[in-house]
C-alpha cells in the first residue's frame, strides 16, 4: 500500500504543477491525462510528510546528511570526520558546498509549499475536511519549527507566496513572532480535532498514525511541550504557560504512541529512510570500515559516554569492521576524535552505524517519542512546573527510548533485564541543584535524540547539556565556538536582498555563531 500511495503522490504533485492550456483549440492537446488539474490534499499531505522528514525536494538531495550529520550531528559530537569539506560541525570548517543551507533551499519548494497548499485547499471547506485540516496545520508547525530553529528569522507568513502569488521576495518574520504563532496554531488545531471515529482523516495516506485522531492530538501537545520548553532561556514565564497547557492536553509517554515514519527499501528513493539512504550514499556504502567517502565515523565523545556507562544501546547502534565483518561487541567500540586534520592510521578501528539497524533503508525514522517527552516532563518537574514524580519521568524516558530501538528489527531489541540493570546503575539524583538535574536529564536527551540530530542540536543549544568541549583547529571560522545556527543561502542575499538584509540587521551577522532568538 505504501508504494502504491507514493506513486499516486508523485502523480498528484506533478498535477499541481501542470499548466493549463491557453489557446483555443489546443485544450485537449495541452492537458496531461495522468495529472490532476486541482490540488489533491490527501496525496499532497503524504508527500509533505515525506519531505518534512527528509528536508528534501525531489528524489535525492542528501539534505539529511548535509544538515543532520555534517552540521548538527558534528556540532553535538555524535559524528566526526577527518575531512575538511564536510567538517562544519566537526571542526568548524566551511569553504564550499551547500551543507549549511541545503535544508533552507529544499524545504521551501518541498515540504513548506506542499503542506501549506494542503492547508489552504482544506480551508475552502473546513467543515467537510473533518480532522484533515487540523492535522495538516499541526504538521505545518512541525515543518516550520525545524526551519526556524536552524536559521532563526525566516519567511513564515509569506512562505508560500512565491508559489501562489509569484512573490519571490518574502519578508522574514522574527522568530519572536513565529514561536507564539506556532504555539497558538498547535493549541487551536488540537482543540479542533474531533475524536469521533466517523470524522474523516487522511487514513492510509497518513504514514505516521494512519489517521488516528487521538494520536495526532497527543502529537500536537507533545510538539507544544517541545516548543514551550524552547522558551526557557528567553521567557521562562511564557515557557511555563505553554508547558502547562501541553501537559494538561496530554503528551506522548509510551512507545505505543511514538510518532515515526515507516519506510520501505524501494522502489523509489523517497520510499527509503533518508537517514540510512544519505549515510550510505555519502559515507558507508563500501561497508569495509576504511573507504568511507566523507571520512565519517561516530565521535569519541558519544561512544565514550555510551561505553563508560555500559549503555545497552551501544551494540544496537554501533559496529567496528573486524576482518571484513561488522562487530557490534561493546568491547571493540571506539569513537573518533572531532577535529582531526588527516586520516588516522587506525581509521578502520573506529565505530560507525550498525548496518543491521540504522543503515537499513527500510528502517523507521522516529519523529517524536515518549523518550523525549518523559525527559521533558522530568525537566518540568525539576522546575516546579509539573506535579509528577521527577524520578519516574526520568526512568520512563530512558526506558521508552531503549524500547523504541525494537522498531528497527531484531537487532534493535534491548531486553528488560538490560534496561533495568542500566536504570539501577544510573538512578536519578533528586537532591542536587537544578543545574545538576538538568545536566542528568539532558545528557540522556542527547542520547535519546540520536538520529534526530536537528532536535538534538536545538536541545543542546537551549540547555548546554551535556557539557561539550569544542575543538579549536587553526583556520576554523567560529573562533573555536560550537556553531549556534546555520546560514541563509547566497540566493537569498542576491534575489531577496532587502528582506535578507533586514533579517541580518535585526538578528545579527549571517554566520554560524549568531544566536537565534530563543538561544540568548
Amino acid at each position: 500500500m505504501l508504494r502504491t500511495i507514493h506513486k499516486l503522490i508523485y502523480v498528484a504533485v506533478m498535477g499541481v504543477l501542470a499548466l493549463q492550456a491557453c489557446d483555443k483549440g489546443f485544450e485537449e492537446m495541452n492537458v496531461n491525462p495522468d495529472a490532476s488539474p486541482v490540488v489533491e490534499p490527501e496525496y499532497m499531505f503524504s508527500k509533505a510528510l515525506l519531505d518534512g522528514i527528509s528536508g528534501g525536494y525531489g528524489t535525492s538531495t542528501a539534505t539529511y546528511y548535509s544538515t543532520s550529520v555534517v552540521c548538527a550531528g558534528g556540532a553535538i559530537q555524535h559524528f566526526a570526520t577527518y575531512k575538511d569539506v564536510p567538517g562544519l560541525g566537526d571542526k568548524y570548517y566551511w569553504q564550499q558546498g551547500s551543507y549549511p543551507y541545503a535544508f533552507f533551499e529544499n524545504s521551501y519548494p518541498g515540504a513548506v509549499n506542499e503542506i501549506t497548499t494542503v492547508v489552504q485547499a482544506l480551508e475552502k471547506d473546513a467543515a467537510a475536511s473533518g480532522n484533515k485540516l487540523p492535522i495538516a496545520r499541526i504538521w505545518r508547525v512541525y515543518v516550520m519549527h525545524r526551519l526556524t530553529d536552524l536559521y532563526g528569522d525566516i519567511p513564515y507568513t509569506d512562505a508560500i507566496k512565491g508559489y501562489t502569488d509569484n512573490n519571490f521576495t518574502p519578508v522574514y518574520d522574527q522568530q519572536s513572532a513565529i514561536y507564539p504563532n506556532m504555539l497558538k496554531e498547535l493549541e487551536d488545531a488540537a482543540a479542533a480535532i474531533n475524536l469521533d471515529a466517523s470524522v474523516p482523516t487522511f487514513g492510509a495516506g497518513d504514514f505516521i498514525y494512519k489517521g488516528n485522531a487521538t494520536q495526532w492530538k497527543k502529537f500536537a501537545y507533545s510538539l507544544m511541550l517541545r516548543l514551550g520548553m524552547r522558551l526557557t532561556k528567553i521567557d521562562p514565564a511564557l515557557a511555563q504557560t505553554w508547558v502547562g497547557k501541553a501537559i494538561a492536553g496530554g503528551v506522548i509517554t509510551t512507545e505505543a504512541d511514538v510518532a515515526y515514519m515507516k519506510y520501505a527499501d524501494g522502489p523509489q528513493t523517497y520510499n527509503q529512510n533518508p537517514a540510512s539512504f544519505d549515510m550510505l550514499s555519502n559515507n558507508f556504502a563500501s561497508a569495509d570500515g576504511t573507504s568511507n567517502t566523507e571520512g565519517g565515523k561516530y565521535a569519541k565523545t558519544f561512544i565514550d559516554f555510551l561505553k563508560t556507562n555500559n549503555d545497552p544501546r551501544l551494540p544496537v547502534i554501533a559496529v567496528v569492521w573486524v576482518n571484513g565483518q561488522p562487530n557490534s561487541s561493546p568491547a571493540v567500540q571506539k569513537g573518533m576524535p572531532n577535529g582531526l586534520l588527516g586520516k588516522p592510521a587506525d581509521f578502520i578501528s573506529y565505530s560507525e552505524p550498525n548496518p543491521a539497524t540504522i543503515l537499513q533503508k527500510s528502517a523507521p525514522y522516529i519523529i517524536m517519542s515518549g523518550g523525549e517527552m518523559n525527559l521533558l516532563l522530568a525537566e518540568a518537574a525539576a522546575r516546579g512546573w509539573y506535579g509528577g514524580d521527577i524520578s519516574a519521568a526520568f526512568t520512563a524516558g530512558i526506558t521508552v527510548s531503549m524500547h523504541n530501538w525494537a522498531l528497527f528489527g531484531g537487532a534493535g531489541i534491548i531486553s528488560n533485564e538490560n534496561i533495568n540493570t542500566y536504570l539501577t546503575a544510573h538512578p536519578f539524583n533528586n537532591t542536587g541543584a537544578l543545574t545538576d538535574k538538568l545536566n542528568q536529564i539532558h545528557t540522556q536527551m542527547w542520547v535519546t535524540l540520536f538520529l534526530d540530530e536537528q532536535e538534538g542540536w536545538a536541545n543542546w543549544r537551549r540547555t548546554g547539556f551535556p557539557a561539550l568541549v569544542p575543538v579549536n583547529i587553526p583556520g576554523n571560522i567560529t573562533n573555536g565556538t560550537i556553531p549556534r545556527r546555520l546560514i541563509y543561502p547566497p540566493s537569498e542575499e542576491s534575489v531577496n536582498s532587502a528582506n535578507f538584509q533586514q533579517a541580518v540587521d535585526r538578528q545579527g551577522p549571517n554566520d554560524f555563531v549568531t544566536r537565534v532568538w530563543w538561544d540568548k
